[in-house]
């Protein structure tokens, strides 16, 4: 069956159709929905609720770009609703912060080193980050999805980096006096 098919049955609530849909495209969405989790049990729950949004608003998708693109902005959404129903986006100060590069060779730090110390960020400065670097967001985008100032999305942004770089430098140093 394809992917046309699927959605129009799932359009008529059909839950075979559905699952088909769920099948096809929740390892993908799950991975999204870590990204913007303070954990996994946290994601597993961004990823259910992002499914009963995205079969919800099925009829609102009307084939204009792929229906993965759609339902990763659902998604996206459905993570960050999480975090403004807490406050978390709330900020006493925009000053803006000198932006940092954080320069990474990819031989001195893995992969799952750099993840760890992205999802350790706190929850403003990690989404920002993911949402800018990651998923290519422009900051009016992330100010509009987030309920926050352009201002606030760039000092955010910077304020990551910051520490992002400040991990890096203190795990090569530790790395490298180990070495020694």
């Amino acid at each position: 069956m394809s992917l046309e098919q699927l959605i129009i049955k799932c359009k008529k609530n059909d839950a075979q159709a559905q699952s088909q849909i769920y099948k096809l495209f929740s390892s993908q969405l799950f991975a999204l929905c870590l990204k913007y989790s303070k954990n996994y049990a946290e994601a597993q729950d961004n990823l259910q609720d992002s499914f009963v949004t995205i079969f919800k608003k099925i009829d609102q998708f009307g084939n204009k770009g792929s229906l993965e693109g759609w339902m990763k902005r659902i998604t996206i959404n459905t993570a960050l609703q999480r975090y403004r129903s807490v406050g978390v986006f709330d900020i006493v100060n925009e000053d803006q912060i000198e932006d940092v590069a954080v320069e990474i060779y990819e031989e001195d730090i893995s992969l799952d080193f750099l993840l760890s110390i992205i999802q350790e960020l706190p929850d403003r400065y990690r989404l920002v980050f993911n949402l800018y670097v990651l998923d290519d967001y422009s900051h009016k985008e992330i100010a509009e999805m987030m309920g926050i100032s352009t201002g606030t999305s760039k000092s955010n942004l910077a304020r990551a980096r910051m520490i992002l770089k400040d991990k890096i430098e203190h795990y090569k140093l530790k790395d490298h006096s180990q070495s020694l």
